[in-house]
C-alpha cells in the first residue's frame, strides 16, 4: 500500500478505493503503522509549527505549545482509531452487518484522512478551521465504505453512519480533552490557554 496513491484515491475516487480495500487484507498494524502514523504525523507537524513557531495572533508563538500540540494530535489520532473502530465493530450486527475489527480499523483509518490532511493547515492556527471543514468529507467517506467493508445493507446504511458519527464526535472531543490536559499538565501549560489558542 503506497501511502501517497491510498490517500489521494480515497478523497478523489472512494468509490473505486473503498472496493479496493475490500479486497485488501484487514492488517491492523500495518495499517496504524503505515498509514495513520504518517498522516497524523504530517498533521502534528504542522501544529508544532503552528504554535511552537509561528504562533496565534495576540497571543504568540511557544515551543512548548508547538510540542504539546504536536503530541495531542499524534495521541489523539492512534487512539481515535483504535477506539472507535471497536465501537463501530460492536454495532455491526446491530445494523445487519459484517463484524470484523480489521475492516472497521479500515473504515475508521481512511475515512479519517481528510482529518489529518486538513491539519497541515494548523501550520497557520487562524486557518486550521479550514482543516476542521475539510475532515467534514471524512463523513461522506464513512458512509461510502459502509457497504464495501462491512457489508452494511443500503437500507441501513443511513443509520449506520449517524450511529457511528455520534460515536466518532464523542470518542474524538473525550479523547482530545483526556489526552490535552495529560499533555498539558507534563509541560505545566492550562487548558484555558489551550482554549484560547484554538478557538
Amino acid at each position: 500500500m503506497n501511502l501517497v496513491e491510498r490517500a489521494k484515491n480515497i478523497i478523489i475516487s472512494p468509490k473505486t478505493e473503498w472496493d479496493a480495500i475490500a479486497n485488501e487484507e484487514a492488517n491492523i498494524q500495518q495499517i496504524i503503522v503505515s498509514y495513520v502514523i504518517p498522516l497524523a504525523f504530517l498533521s502534528a507537524l504542522a501544529s508544532f509549527i503552528g504554535y511552537g513557531l509561528i504562533g496565534v495572533p495576540f497571543l504568540g508563538a511557544s515551543i512548548n505549545w508547538g510540542i504539546a500540540q504536536a503530541l495531542i494530535v499524534i495521541f489523539t489520532a492512534i487512539l481515535s482509531v483504535f477506539i472507535a473502530a471497536f465501537v463501530v465493530d460492536a454495532l455491526a450486527p446491530s445494523f445487519g452487518s459484517q463484524k470484523s475489527l480489521g475492516r472497521a480499523v479500515q473504515l475508521i483509518a481512511y475515512s479519517m484522512t481528510p482529518t489529518w490532511i486538513g491539519g497541515i493547515f494548523n501550520i497557520y492556527p487562524p486557518l486550521s478551521i479550514i482543516g476542521v471543514l475539510f475532515s467534514l468529507y471524512g463523513l461522506y467517506l464513512l458512509y461510502m465504505g459502509l457497504a464495501p467493508l462491512m457489508k452494511t445493507a443500503e437500507d441501513k446504511k443511513v443509520g449506520y453512519l449517524l450511529v457511528s458519527i455520534v460515536v466518532l464526535i464523542v470518542v474524538y472531543i473525550v479523547l482530545g480533552i483526556i489526552i490535552s490536559a495529560i499533555i498539558m499538565g507534563i509541560f505545566g501549560l492550562s487548558m484555558l490557554e489551550a482554549i484560547m489558542k484554538n478557538y
